[in-house]
């Protein structure tokens, strides 16, 4: 099992950057694919960006951070990274790291491994 843990998310005010960090441990990351997801109170939960965990490393992402949003992975440290910039007060959210089998998926039930989530608060 892998077991993902999340940081990096914090208060940041409106036109500001964050970089989220996804780190994997238990295993490394073998699955075909690491998804970032976000969850606002009230929303469903919804698919932000992926990466595909192999040599092309393909990314795919929602049209909501195209152009501000940038998933990269690091196979050494065993970690992947959500760069958000021009963050607007509606990417408010809790943000979830996933692995899983599938590239691209932007389906939570297609990812079988989460964190516990990272507060991403962006002011107005």
């Amino acid at each position: 099992q892998v077991q993902l843990a999340e940081s990096g998310g914090g208060l940041v005010q409106a036109g500001g950057s964050l970089r989220l960090s996804c780190a994997a441990s238990g295993r490394t990351f073998s699955s075909y694919a690491v998804g970032w997801f976000r969850q606002a109170p009230g929303k469903e939960r919804e698919f932000v960006a992926a990466v595909k965990w192999t040599a092309d490393t393909k990314t795919y992402y929602a049209d909501s951070v195209k152009g501000r949003g940038t998933i990269s992975r690091d196979t050494a440290k065993n970690t992947v990274a959500l760069q958000m910039n021009s963050l607007k007060p509606e990417d408010t959210a809790v943000y979830y790291c996933a692995a899983g089998t599938r590239f691209p998926s932007v389906r939570p039930n297609e990812y079988p491994f989460w964190g516990q989530g990272t507060q991403v608060s962006v002011s107005s």
